[in-house]
């Protein structure tokens, strides 16, 4: 079965940093893995991908 995505909590664990940096950092484009798009308010929804992410 291959992996689609990287869920936010798993790629903070592996890289020893709270979800919320990793949520920050996709939202202001810094981190080079995965993306954030704005919804509706105030929410986002986020997406890792599992290759740039090992990569």
């Amino acid at each position: 079965m291959e992996i689609k995505k990287v869920p936010v909590i798993r790629a903070a664990q592996i890289l020893g940093k709270s979800p919320q940096f990793i949520r920050c950092g996709l939202r202001a484009g810094k981190l080079p893995f995965g993306i954030a798009v704005k919804g509706k308010g105030k929410t986002y929804s986020y997406h890792i991908s599992p290759k740039l992410f090992m990569d």
